[in-house]
């Protein structure tokens, strides 16, 4: 082929490609406002909500540790052969109950010593008591030398201090032969035995017998910030019990409501933190020693606040905002000043009222004034109805660590193009 009609070839290609790309740019310019910004007069599609007046919980969220209030090591305090192993690992005892018993004959006959001892002494003793009487009798009567009274007298008091001795002998024997007879000190669950019966204990074993815990009640212990503080004092120390939820290691499931029993006394400075104990009934068992949880603290509740779904919340430019519906079926920016969050619904302090609408999916597309076409959203994402104050949301998302807080509320992430602040350009 000569080399013109091979140019005139490649011409005619690059022309078809440029006419072909010129034309899809013309097409789509017809859809779409220069600068990729939605056409005018092409509704928007968006979910919204209503502002809705409600209650929102305070609520502080940290991690716990279930503590019992008492864990006894049950240890023997004589020694002896294990005779008697008198529960079931893992059994509910009562105060007083009987756990263990130990060869009680070594300290019966030791007893038995005693007591003979301490009755020959009481013998001696009626016997010079009796001498003593006499004595004193033949002394009236000039009869007997004074020196041999003074020493029958001195002999009666010194069976008096043996007759002591010997009743000290006495009843330390008498509770040695008790102390072989293992009780529980406290009410609550014994672990496993750390012994087997037949096996030779003392005093000095470092397991001991077995571990008795207290589980009815139970207690959690769990910190917050030192910020969180002044505003849980000022709650207790106007006499306010604090409702505590405990849920599961995934935040899933409520394990138990409790309430918030004492603060701890000092801050820790390593990391500005202050310790709490919550207290629970545990009637159920469902609480166990050493379990990790999550703590839900409610401080306090905000009533009647104009709420709305967390997914409205935006920022950009104008700072913390929302896109409010107006009647002509456009949106305006409009700024806002949160409050308190609570799982997906937001207390609104100000820039909102409860005759309003805000958009809840959809808004990273729109700007000031956007025309929008109104679909239905989920209710179960976007609902704001009031929550009980009683029933304190555990998976509400907020900063530092999951806490939502009047100050610092939880936010959906912000668009990847910051907004355009408010203006008078029509769309």
């Amino acid at each position: 082929m000569p080399a013109w009609r091979r140019i005139a070839w490649i011409a005619l290609v690059v022309l078809l490609v440029v006419v072909a790309g010129w034309w899809l740019y013309q097409r789509a310019g017809t859809k779409a406002a220069p600068g990729g910004r939605p056409g005018a007069g092409v509704p928007l599609p968006v979910a919204v909500a209503p502002v809705a007046p409600g209650d929102i919980n305070i609520v502080y969220n940290a991690l716990g540790t279930v503590t019992p209030l008492a864990t006894v090591t049950v240890k023997t305090q004589i020694n002896g052969q294990l005779i008697q192993i008198a529960f079931t690992e893992g059994q509910t005892v009562q105060k007083g109950d009987l756990l263990a018993v130990i060869d009680p004959r070594p300290y019966e006959l030791a007893l038995a010593q005693a007591q003979g001892q301490l009755a020959k002494d009481q013998a001696l003793l009626k016997q010079a008591q009796t001498d003593l009487v006499r004595y004193q009798t033949l002394l009236k009567q000039d009869s007997i030398a004074e020196q041999t009274v003074a020493t029958q007298a001195a002999l009666v008091q010194q069976y008096q201090g043996t007759i002591k001795t010997d009743q000290g002998v006495v009843d330390n024997a008498k509770l040695n032969v008790a102390y072989c007879h293992i009780v529980s000190p406290i009410t609550g669950r014994v672990g496993l035995r750390q012994v087997d019966q037949g096996n030779y204990v003392t005093a000095g074993d470092a397991n001991g017998i077995v571990v008795v815990t207290q589980m009815q009640p139970i207690t959690v212990l769990f910190s917050l910030p030192e910020d969180d503080l002044p505003a849980v004092a000022k709650r207790t120390s106007a006499g306010a019990i604090l409702p505590v939820t405990a849920s599961d290691r995934s935040n899933t499931t409520k394990l138990a409501t409790g309430k918030l029993a004492t603060i701890d006394n000092q801050i820790d400075t390593t990391t500005g933190t202050v310790k709490f104990r919550a207290q629970f009934d545990n009637a159920d068992g469902v609480l166990f020693p050493n379990q990790f949880v999550n703590i839900a603290l409610l401080v306090d509740t905000e009533h009647a606040a104009a709420v709305i779904p967390t997914a409205a919340l935006q920022r950009g430019a104008p700072g913390t905002f929302v896109y409010v519906v107006n009647p002509d079926s456009t949106v305006a920016v409009t700024p806002i000043k949160v409050g308190p969050t609570e799982g997906e619904r937001m207390a609104v302090r100000s820039g909102l009222t409860t005759d309003q609408k805000v958009v809840i999916d959809g808004a990273d597309k729109l700007r000031d004034k956007a025309k929008i076409s109104i679909r239905q959203a989920t209710p179960s994402a976007n609902s704001a109805a009031p929550a009980a104050p009683a029933a304190p949301a555990t998976d509400a998302p907020a900063p530092r660590g999951g806490r939502g807080r009047p100050s610092e509320p939880s936010t959906p992430a912000a668009p990847a193009a910051a907004p355009t602040p408010p203006s008078g350009e029509d769309q």
